[in-house]
């Protein structure tokens, strides 16, 4: 039964653990924090359901992936390079579905479809294939930080369109693969002092351009802004995004108000996540016993954080942190044991990928970074995400178990990197 169960559960045993408690920490987050989708539908099983039955296809394509050896991995970036263009020039073009003014997800045969999700594991896997194709003695060829920028950028406009801190995410992440791969640090200074004086450029335009909405009514939730949808062009619906980008560099940058002054109609996310974690203590209040989870509008998604430190307390905080820290310390052991270049930094970019997502989502929940609306990884309800996060998991795992070692390499009985090929 044992020797079965290993078979299926193939790879990196210490991964697998942090993928387990992750996905467990999601099922019983994400059940306290949907009280409010429970409430409206009324029904009390079925969000809880349909996110447990997401996990556990996410799980399936884990273990699928996992058997995938990874040098076959380079057969997919064609065809994904290709679907990816494809899904995001429809998003572009204003094919899109729409929610909350953001055209960010394509409904196919009744599944909906977040083309940004796909396209941020496809330019890591092909930017780890240009880095290790042109990889010399003395580092990554110059030609490979064109070649990586030629991909790169414009796959972060066409995601930056609708979604600006997922393509700025997706952007660092190359940039750290990069400096991994040995591109040259002339070129990768370069690029940060043009990245810096963009940024300046864009924010500038963004305050003249964007319309402070921080002192109008915001209480409308954004699952009520779904039920009332507005048709927009896509001038207005990108002015839209401007506003909204100036409205949280505003409300960041202000200096915190006291009790008293504090609006919570105007500031009531960043406000009740505040209140989550003020009041959670040590230990928590114990899984289920959230209050502020009826106030977040996106208690299950984008601030699920705040509600895990309200419910499991400082302790629970710093033990998913951990989960987080262990992830990607694994990545970076699994790919210092590599013999080949490309799985190295296949392992290192997806775990990169997954950890700088995760911390962006713990620093907007405790106040550290403006609201940008990303989820937090294999924690957050999600469909396309949480599957496509779980084949992230199934790509490293493919790259514990089939990636050849490097020879002389000690192999260490607990940490389970084998050699199929």
């Amino acid at each position: 039964m044992n020797k079965r169960i290993g078979n299926i559960f193939k790879g990196d045993k210490v991964i697998w653990m942090v993928f387990f408690f992750l996905c467990m920490i999601s099922i019983v987050e994400v059940f306290s924090a949907s009280s409010g989708l429970t409430y409206k539908s009324h029904n009390y099983v079925g969000p809880i359901a349909y996110h447990t039955g997401t996990i556990i296809a996410g799980v399936v394509v884990a273990v699928v992936t996992l058997n995938i050896p990874c040098r076959y991995f380079k057969l997919l970036t064609p065809f994904l390079m290709l679907i990816t263009a494809i899904m995001l020039l429809i998003v572009m073009l204003g094919g899109g579905k729409s929610t909350n003014d953001a055209s960010r997800w394509i409904s196919i045969m009744g599944f909906t479809i977040q083309p940004s999700e796909i396209a941020k594991g496809t330019i890591v896997l092909a930017v780890a294939q240009i880095l290790a194709a042109m990889q010399r003695e003395t580092g990554a060829d110059r030609q490979a930080f064109k070649w990586i920028l030629w991909i790169t950028i414009p796959a972060c406009l066409a995601i930056g369109v609708e979604n600006l801190s997922t393509a700025a995410l997706l952007f660092g992440v190359v940039v750290m693969m990069m400096f991994i791969g040995q591109v040259p640090i002339r070129q990768l200074a370069k690029l940060v002092a043009i990245i810096a004086a963009c940024g300046i450029f864009a924010i500038s335009m963004v305050m003249i351009i964007g319309h402070d909405t921080t002192g109008e009514d915001e209480q409308l939730t954004k699952v009520e802004q779904v039920e009332q949808p507005k048709k927009k062009s896509k001038v207005e619906k990108m002015l839209h995004r401007a506003d909204t980008w100036k409205s949280r560099i505003l409300k960041f940058g202000k200096d915190d108000p006291t009790p008293q002054e504090y609006d919570l109609d105007k500031d009531a996310q960043v406000a009740h996540a505040n209140i989550a974690i003020v009041s959670s203590g040590i230990v928590g209040k114990g899984p289920g016993q959230s209050v502020e989870r009826d106030f977040l509008a996106q208690a299950f998604s984008d601030f699920i954080y705040a509600i895990v430190i309200e419910e499991l307390g400082i302790l629970g905080a710093f033990a998913v942190m951990f989960l987080y820290i262990v992830l990607l310390y694994r990545c970076a052991r699994i790919a210092s044991r590599c013999e080949n270049n490309f799985p190295a930094f296949l392992a290192m970019g997806l775990g990169l990928l997954l950890v700088v997502q995760a911390t962006f989502n713990m620093m907007v929940a405790v106040g550290l970074a403006p609201v940008t609306g990303q989820p937090l990884p294999l924690i957050s309800k999600g469909g396309t995400s949480t599957i496509i996060n779980c084949a992230y998991i199934g790509a490293i795992l493919s790259v514990s178990r089939s990636a050849k070692i490097k020879k002389g390499d000690t192999k260490e009985k607990d940490e389970n990197i084998s050699l199929d090929s």
